[in-house]
């Protein structure tokens, strides 16, 4: 597995490699002892397992706050998408700055994104499937979000909004001017 440092710290890119041949291709998706190499002692415990059938569905942006925080692995079975992270650290360098990749069945490529952090996607085409594994177990008393649009984070999704599918959850979810952050940067100097 290849790890990619992205601009945002503790955020990387995962390209597993691929072995190909006349029948197809073979790929180890996870193993932990290269996610030890560049993860602060992440152990997944739950897999979750997404279908976004329009394409244009937005999820996000979710975080689940201590002290049921969740570090996540993301991966596209099937379809692709615009993948989304938000630093919502307090005392973070990137405090407030995104970064976004195109994750596909094609290219492979997956997302390891730690606590503290918004997570976000969305569906670049129709019956999109998504795996991610979390280090913690869902908690709906912990779930919170900062709506996808917020003019303050000015996210780039790459289409109009008028053009998207959202829950009425998502719709519902606070600004990020009115969002005060559990989550701590931890300064490794």
């Amino acid at each position: 597995m290849y790890c990619k440092k992205t601009k945002l710290e503790d955020v990387f890119i995962i390209e597993p490699k691929r072995f190909e041949d006349d029948r197809g291709w073979f790929s180890e998706t996870w193993n932990q002892n290269h996610l030890d190499a560049v993860s602060k002692g992440i152990r997944f415990v739950q897999d979750n397992h997404s279908l976004s059938i329009p394409k244009h569905t937005v999820r996000g942006l979710h975080f689940q706050s201590p002290p049921a925080a969740q570090d996540k692995l993301i991966r596209v079975l099937s379809g692709s998408i615009t993948d989304v992270v938000v630093d919502i650290r307090n005392g973070s360098p990137t405090y407030g700055e995104w970064f976004s990749i195109l994750l596909s069945k094609v290219n492979g490529k997956q997302l390891l994104i730690p606590k503290g952090f918004l997570h976000g996607f969305i569906t670049l085409e129709d019956n999109t499937e998504i795996l991610y594994k979390c280090s913690d177990f869902y908690s709906p008393i912990h779930e919170a979000g900062i709506k996808y649009n917020d003019p303050d984070l000015n996210v780039n999704w790459g289409i109009n909004s008028s053009n998207i599918t959202l829950s009425q959850k998502d719709k519902n979810l606070t600004l990020f001017k009115d969002f005060k952050s559990p989550f701590i940067f931890e300064n490794k100097i």
